[in-house]
C-alpha cells in the first residue's frame, strides 16, 4: 500500500454504469465540528447517522479520500449477506453464531428500510447467493458448511452440476449449494445513495484524504491536504487504509482484488446462461471466484490477491477473463467492459479492529470482505459505545484483531499462506 488513501489504477466499473454524480467540495479550510468521521463507506455513513440519531444538534464532518462510489465501498460484489460469511461459520459455537446472525439481519432490515424510505435506485434484491465446488477442498467446504448451517436452523438447497447448469448455466462446478439469505446490490449506486441520503446538517468533504490524526489541546485534529478539523470526537472509519494513520498497523493489513464487469450479453449468449435473471455465486475456496449475472444481463467475476500493492490492471483483465472462460466458454469473445481493482482491510483471526482508542477517538477496520452489512453494524454499535448506551457485544460476538508480525515477515507469511492455499484450492480459481 503505497498511499495512505485510495489510489487506484482503473475506476469503478460499477460507479461507471451510473449516471455521473454530482461534485461535493473538499476540505479547503480549518474548521471545526463535535464529530469527524474518516471514511466514507458503509461504516462510516452508519457511524454519521446514528451520531446525529443521538445529538442531532451536532456538527458532523465525514472526510473521504476519493468520491462517494468510486472508493472501495463502491469497489465490492455486491454480496449483502443476511447471516455470516461461510468461513466465520463456527459448529462449536452455535449459539454466538446465531447472536451474530441475529444482529446481522436485523441490520440488514435497517438497511432495506432506508432503500425504501429514500427511495434509493440499487436493484436491491433478495436474490439468495450460491456457492459452489469444482474440486475436493470446495466440496469439503460446503459439506462443512452443510453442518453448520443444519445446526443453526438455516435454510439451503444442495444443487448436483446439472441443477447448477440449468439454474446458472455452467457445469464447471461438481455441486453446489444455495441460501436464501443474501441481498444482492449495484454497490456504487447503493454507497451513492446512501449518502445522499443523509441529513443535510453532515457535511461530507470528498477527495480529502486524512493523513494525520492528532492530538490539539482537548479536541483531535485531523489533518488534510488542504485543510483540517477539530473535533471533539473522531471515528477512524477507512478500513485497510486506518493503519497509514498509525492505528492498527499491527492488525490490519491492505489485500486488492480484482474484478471485470462484461458487456451486457445478447440475447444468444443469455439462452446459454440458465433460468435465473439475476444471481450471485461465492467461492468455497477463499482464493476461489467471486460471480455475479446482472439485471442488466452482464457478468462480473473477481477473484485474484494482492498484498498490500496493486498489480497492472491490464494484467489482470487477462487472468480475469480466463478464468470466466473456464465457466462459460461460450464467452470466449466477449469483451470486459471494465476491469478494476479494490482494497479490502484484512486481519489475521477474520475479526474487527473496533473500539476506544482513547478518549474521543474510536476505530472500525478490518472488514475481512464483509464490510457492508457487518460495517454498518459496527459503525452505529461504535457510535453507541462512545456514547455509554447499551449496545451488541461486538468484542466478544464477533472477536478482536489478533496481532500479526510487521514487514517483511508479514509480507513472507502471506505469500507462503496463499502459495498453499492456491495449491489446495486451484480448481476454485
Amino acid at each position: 500500500m503505497r498511499t495512505p488513501y485510495p489510489n487506484y489504477q482503473s475506476p469503478c466499473g460499477w460507479n461507471a454504469l451510473l449516471p455521473p454524480a454530482p461534485v461535493r467540495s473538499s476540505l479547503s479550510s480549518n474548521t471545526s465540528c463535535d464529530l469527524v468521521v474518516v471514511g466514507g463507506g458503509y461504516t462510516g455513513l452508519a457511524a454519521a447517522r446514528r451520531w446525529h440519531e443521538l445529538e442531532p444538534t451536532h456538527k458532523i464532518s465525514i472526510v473521504e479520500g476519493s468520491r462517494i462510489g468510486e472508493g472501495n465501498p463502491g469497489r465490492n460484489s455486491g454480496f449483502l449477506l443476511e447471516v455470516s460469511l461461510a468461513n466465520d461459520a463456527n459448529t462449536a459455537e452455535i449459539d454466538r453464531m446465531q447472536k451474530c446472525n441475529a444482529l446481522v439481519s436485523k441490520t440488514m432490515s435497517e438497511l432495506c428500510a432506508l432503500v425504501r424510505r429514500h427511495k434509493i435506485d440499487c436493484n436491491l434484491q433478495r436474490s439468495g447467493t450460491y456457492r459452489a465446488a469444482a474440486g475436493e477442498a470446495g466440496l469439503q467446504a460446503i459439506r462443512s458448511y452443510v453442518v453448520f448451517l443444519k445446526a443453526a436452523d438455516l435454510p439451503y438447497e444442495i444443487l448436483d452440476q446439472d441443477a447448477l447448469h440449468s439454474k446458472i448455466g455452467t457445469d464447471f462446478y461438481r455441486e453446489g449449494l444455495y441460501s436464501p439469505d443474501c441481498y444482492l446490490v449495484q454497490p456504487a449506486a447503493f454507497i451513492r445513495g446512501l449518502a445522499n441520503a443523509l441529513p443535510e446538517s453532515i457535511s461530507v468533504y470528498e477527495e480529502t484524504p486524512a493523513l494525520k490524526v492528532s492530538r490539539s489541546g482537548n479536541a483531535w485534529l485531523v489533518t488534510t491536504p488542504t485543510g483540517s478539523v477539530s473535533a471533539q470526537s473522531v471515528i477512524i472509519a477507512n478500513n485497510a487504509f486506518a493503519k497509514s494513520l498509525s492505528f492498527g498497523p499491527s492488525r490490519v493489513t491492505a489485500i486488492y482484488t480484482y474484478a471485470g464487469l462484461t458487456v451486457p450479453l445478447p440475447s444468444d449468449l443469455l439462452a446459454h446462461l440458465g433460468t435465473e435473471p439475476s444471481w450471485g455465486l461465492l467461492p468455497t475456496h477463499r482464493l476461489g471466484s467471486t460471480l455475479r449475472r446482472t439485471v442488466d444481463n452482464r457478468l462480473l467475476i473477481r477473484s485474484c490477491y494482492d498484498y498490500e500493492v496493486e498489480t497492472d490492471n491490464r494484467a489482470m483483465a487477462i487472468v480475469l477473463k480466463e478464468a470466466l472462460q473456464r465457466r462459460f466458454p461460450f464467452l470466449k469473445n466477449t469483451r470486459l467492459a471494465n476491469v478494476w481493482s479494490g482494497a479490502t482491510g484484512l486481519t489475521f483471526n477474520g475479526a474487527p479492529n473496533w473500539g476506544e482508542i482513547e478518549n474521543g477517538l474510536y476505530i472500525s477496520a478490518g472488514c475481512n470482505g464483509g464490510g457492508v452489512v457487518k460495517g454498518t453494524l459496527f459503525g452505529a454499535a461504535l457510535v453507541d459505545l462512545a456514547h455509554d448506551r447499551e449496545t451488541a457485544d461486538i468484542e466478544n460476538l464477533f472477536g478482536t484483531a489478533s496481532w500479526m508480525p510487521p514487514d517483511p515477515i508479514r509480507k513472507l507469511g502471506f505469500k507462503l499462506i496463499s502459495s498453499m492455499e492456491r495449491r489446495r484450492g486451484i480448481a476454485e480459481i
